[in-house]
């Protein structure tokens, strides 16, 4: 709604993003080749599930029209669910830390209590009769159970040692306790500590590199992305809007939406208004759009990511992050080409690409709402729309939002926001929608709309005057008949 401001947009974001989980995320890197003007791209897409390590066990929600959308795309479910990496975010890597360092293992997962029961009941069974250094191997177990049965198996017999051999086995052996100790203090356990929580934090660990290289993060209409970001791989959202905006250019100082950019080239440069990534793509991909300017540079795939080069995959993380970094180069030198008469002299380097975008820099889109933008580096700056409209319905009560919506509906649309009982607001983005309600509803039998003055319409107002009137009314008949002569 036009009416939503950015804090509260970000409070039922959060509420959103706290609920599902990320499928999968697309990274793509890129850089000039030998100082040529040609970018080879690196495009990676990672299949993301939760860690699932000792007592993490995270719910989330899935969508059934989502699970469409994707599956219409050729989603790998199974990759997903089986071949996972796994996340945490801070919070629960400490409460993971501070459960391997208490010595007590649990079980989180239904499924693994039933595999690690069987697992130690066979490996009881076996180590009675067997002699030291003699060794079984136990198969067919996920990179889950693997370390979870190595725990369990060390933690209830002191008198066995556990090592990974790979493709799903793990190595048994009897040992001596003098034996378990010097073991122990190897430094090729992978059971240690460290090694565990390296393990577990799967994906944070890239994460955890990119915020350390300080890179411009780029993405295409990249609020709900940060969100992600800072929930799954950060810290949990916190609720107030403004630290979110803090923490997030903490992280990432140089951020670059490119909806906003694109926004900008609509106004400037006749560029066509589309609505998806791979159109945007497209367009700026045409010759039609800059004849007489110079060539944009190459952006070339790598030999490893043919498969992008070769077929398109819209909405599969990765090919969309090539995409985004595709239209952010485009849109840039299309910028440049605008603003400088010399642009064909020289091949344009990153920094001038970056210098031209200076106004757009940390400013994310926000879609339909009290800003066009969200600024990570300063203050939101409100959106100028055309004057708020107030409509009073007369002679039918219990009307709501959907029935005044529905009644503009035909000739014009508008955002609907109760004010009272029989009084609700309207705003539009467009000029020329408020002329023509205030023409053709000025003899409407049941709905007046005027123009909202705050002094007139506004609850608090309207209230205040009433108290005033009140107390002046009060006052005055204190005052006549304080003054009236005694009988």
């Amino acid at each position: 709604s036009l009416f939503d401001s950015p804090a509260e947009r970000y409070l039922a974001a959060r509420r959103s993003v706290q609920r599902f989980t990320i499928s999968q995320l697309g990274k793509s890197c890129s850089d000039t080749e030998n100082h040529l003007p040609r970018y080879v791209v690196h495009s990676y897409n990672f299949f993301l599930f939760p860690s699932t390590l000792g007592v993490t066990d995270v719910e989330f929600t899935l969508s059934a029209s989502s699970i469409q959308f994707l599956s219409r795309y050729g989603f790998d479910y199974n990759k997903f669910l089986k071949d996972g990496i796994p996340y945490m975010n801070d919070v629960q890597e400490e409460i993971l830390s501070q459960h391997l360092s208490g010595g007590s293992w649990k079980v989180s997962s239904v499924l693994d209590r039933d595999v690690l029961k069987k697992t130690i009941e066979e490996v009881t069974t076996w180590i009675a009769a067997a002699e030291e250094e003699e060794t079984m191997i136990l198969q067919d177990l996920s990179n889950n159970e693997m370390l979870e049965i190595q725990l369990i198996l060390r933690q209830a017999l002191k008198n066995v040692w556990t090592q990974p051999l790979g493709d799903k086995k793990v190595l048994v052996k009897k040992v001596s306790l003098q034996g378990r100790r010097c073991l122990e203090n190897s430094p090729y356990d992978c059971c240690q500590k460290e090694k565990l929580l390296l393990s577990a934090r799967g994906f944070t660990n890239l994460f955890h590199m990119l915020v350390k290289a300080k890179k411009p993060l780029v993405g295409h209409n990249m609020l709900m992305d940060l969100m992600h970001l800072h929930e799954k791989f950060y810290k949990p959202l916190p609720e107030s809007y403004e630290e979110f905006k803090r923490n997030i250019h903490n992280l990432f100082p140089v951020i670059i939406d490119t909806k906003t950019v694109t926004k900008s080239i609509w106004k400037t440069c006749q560029f066509p208004r589309v609505s998806s990534l791979l159109e945007t793509y497209a367009v700026l991909s045409s010759s039609n759009l800059n004849p007489k300017g110079p060539a944009c540079p190459e952006i070339a795939l790598a030999g490893d990511c043919s498969r992008y080069a070769e077929k398109k995959s819209p909405h599969e993380a990765g090919y969309d992050a090539f995409l985004c970094g595709s239209v952010l180069l485009k849109s840039a030198h299309l910028l440049l080409c605008r603003s400088i008469d010399d642009a064909a002299e020289a091949d344009p380097s990153f920094s001038q690409y970056l210098a031209v975008l200076a106004e757009h820099l940390n400013k994310v889109n926000f879609i339909r709402g009290g800003v066009s933008s969200i600024n990570f580096s300063g203050e939101d700056i409100p959106c100028h729309y055309p004057p708020l409209l107030v409509v009073h319905v007369q002679g039918c009560p219990g009307m709501n939002e959907r029935q005044i919506y529905q009644e503009l509906k035909p000739l014009c649309r508008f955002d609907v926001r109760r004010l009272s009982r029989n009084q609700f607001l309207l705003l539009s983005n467009k000029f020329s929608h408020v002329r023509l309600v205030l023409r053709d509803y000025k003899h409407h039998p049941h709905l007046r709309i005027s123009i909202y003055r705050h002094w007139r319409h506004s609850p608090s107002v309207s209230c205040l005057l009433q108290v005033c009137g009140i107390v002046a009314l009060w006052s005055l008949l204190a005052f006549v008949l304080g003054g009236a002569p005694c009988c």
